[in-house]
């Protein structure tokens, strides 16, 4: 049975290179609208050309086959450059956060090809960000990408033990290429700057990548204390993959309603599935349903009166304390059946057995 395996080993570069067929025929027929940019490289000089090709040559040594092979046949996929040029500005900065093999393959199976474009867009950047450059940002700084309005944040930096987290995600191979007095800097990571429920519902309900990445809010000073993102993360690893799939595609517009929230009470249902397909309209004023914008523990319910009302985000729509008793206590009658799944100062999150029932929204 296991000289059986072993004389597969093979099948996993076969499995690479379809893969990168698949992403290289979608990106072509998406470029053809833009002759132009066909011809982009054609005519670039040798030294530029020989630059792609060591750094190319970089990745693919680094177990980066699939955005070696890309880098190399259609390098104007990562580097930014203005659409009427015919050749490629040396004067141009680009950094790209290469993805591991190991994750392209799962995000090959889930993500379909014609949105890998838009993949490699978000993990590369117009700007020159070496590693030294990375470290002397502060914690919070946003990172422009090619993905329109679309930014990455740098979430966790260590001067002395000199590493970087981007989007949650650290960088595991920092300065895999780089060129000091170039254009060019190239970080290996192993894990997309997005998670893979998110990747899911893009395969699913067939929509724009784009729409499922919520840009990090930028600067030093986060809008509130609140961290949505962690949030975010842990919703999905404890299972309420659905609901925070929900949360994050409308989150961008309650931020902006309410910039300046301290502490959210969170209802989270497991199964939020068919409301998270509803229209984007919809889906926000349910989502604001069943977020109220203060901190509310569990024993702080328990302790109000029946029929107490709570205040919600979704305006003229409040919550209700219907049942209270030895086996728990219910709101709008759905049961709280995983109390304080997370308790902080500023969030709490509660499971509850269904979703709120809105029978005003028509």
């Amino acid at each position: 049975m296991a000289s059986s395996s072993c004389s597969h080993w093979w099948h996993a570069p076969i499995y690479i290179t379809i893969s990168i067929v698949l992403a290289i025929v979608a990106i072509t027929t998406s470029s053809h609208s833009n002759p132009k940019s066909q011809t982009l490289f054609s005519s670039s000089s040798n030294t530029t050309n020989q630059l792609l090709t060591n750094a190319s040559l970089s990745l693919r040594n680094s177990g980066f086959t699939f955005m070696a092979t890309l880098f190399q046949i259609s390098p104007e996929l990562f580097l930014s450059s203005s659409s009427s040029s015919q050749s490629l500005p040396t004067t141009t900065t680009t950094t790209l956060f290469a993805i591991h093999d190991k994750a392209l393959m799962n995000i090959s199976v889930l993500l379909p090809s014609y949105l890998m474009k838009q993949l490699l867009h978000y993990h590369t950047s117009p700007s020159k960000l070496s590693l030294n450059h990375l470290l002397n940002q502060t914690q919070g700084t946003c990172l422009p990408t090619l993905l329109h309005a679309k930014n990455l944040s740098i979430t966790k930096i260590n001067t002395n033990q000199r590493f970087i987290e981007i989007n949650g995600v650290l960088i595991s191979q920092p300065d895999l290429f780089i060129q000091e007095e170039g254009f060019l800097t190239i970080h290996g990571v192993n894990a997309p700057f997005f998670s893979i429920n998110a990747m899911e519902t893009v395969q699913q309900h067939e929509q724009d990548w784009g729409e499922f990445i919520r840009s990090p809010v930028c600067g030093t000073e986060t809008r509130n204390k609140i961290q949505w993102n962690q949030l975010l993360r842990m919703l999905s690893s404890k299972g309420y993959v659905s609901f925070a799939i929900g949360l994050r595609s409308v989150l961008d517009r309650i931020l902006n309603e309410y910039s300046d929230l301290d502490s959210v009470t969170i209802f989270a249902p497991m199964d939020f599935t068919y409301i998270a397909s509803s229209s984007s309209p919809m889906l926000e004023r349910i989502v604001r349903f069943h977020i109220m914008p203060q901190g509310l523990s569990y024993n702080e319910l328990v302790s109000m009166p029946l029929k107490t009302s709570l205040r919600t985000l979704s305006d003229g729509n409040g919550l209700e304390i219907t049942e209270k008793g030895i086996l728990g206590i219910s709101i709008n009658g759905v049961k709280i059946t995983a109390p304080d799944v997370l308790s902080t100062k500023e969030l709490v999150v509660h499971g509850i057995s269904q979703p709120f029932t809105v029978a005003t929204f028509s």
